[in-house]
């Protein structure tokens, strides 16, 4: 995740908890959800994490973040490089948001790989700003989920992610 602050920009990262998402290449439709641990959140600032877990982000009230896809728009190929875009709701703070998210997807035999930024207005969602007498930040924070699995074919020709 990537925040823009009136003095620098805050970098972090969530660690995954769990996830599966389902992609038939012959109707488009894509199922599943991606799940992160909340908690995991760290931007390399023990004082401002604290802050973000505690008065931001709630992690004790709401641990998981998730990401539950329900279409896209263009197609994958079935080797190389694709790109689509996304739909789903995005669940931050006990709250969910409609997106739309660019992916870049490869797949290269029987594994596959995906990176998809997305911007995300979570004070629309219901998550205080942490701007303060010094501090200004954003009210949208961009994120960029990374994701792997491998390909399966079956009777639908859908394709599983795989916990790594």
């Amino acid at each position: 995740m990537t925040l823009g602050a009136a003095l620098h920009t805050v970098h972090g990262a969530f660690q995954r908890k769990a996830g599966s998402l389902q992609l038939d290449p012959g109707s488009g439709k894509v199922s599943g959800a991606m799940v992160v641990d909340a908690r995991s959140g760290q931007t390399g600032n023990g004082m401002r994490d604290r802050n973000m877990h505690i008065d931001v982000l709630e992690t004790d009230r709401y641990p998981e973040i998730a990401l539950r896809a329900q279409s896209s728009e263009g197609a994958v190929a079935a080797t190389g490089k694709s790109s689509v875009k996304i739909h789903g709701l995005f669940r931050v703070h006990g709250s969910d948001q409609e997106i739309t998210m660019p992916a870049e997807v490869a797949i290269v035999a029987d594994r596959w790989t995906a990176t998809a930024p997305c911007t995300i207005p979570y004070v629309q969602g219901g998550i205080k700003n942490p701007s303060n007498l010094f501090l200004h930040v954003s009210d949208s924070v961009e994120i960029e989920i990374e994701a792997a699995g491998s390909v399966t074919k079956n009777s639908t020709a859908a394709m599983s992610t795989v916990p790594q």
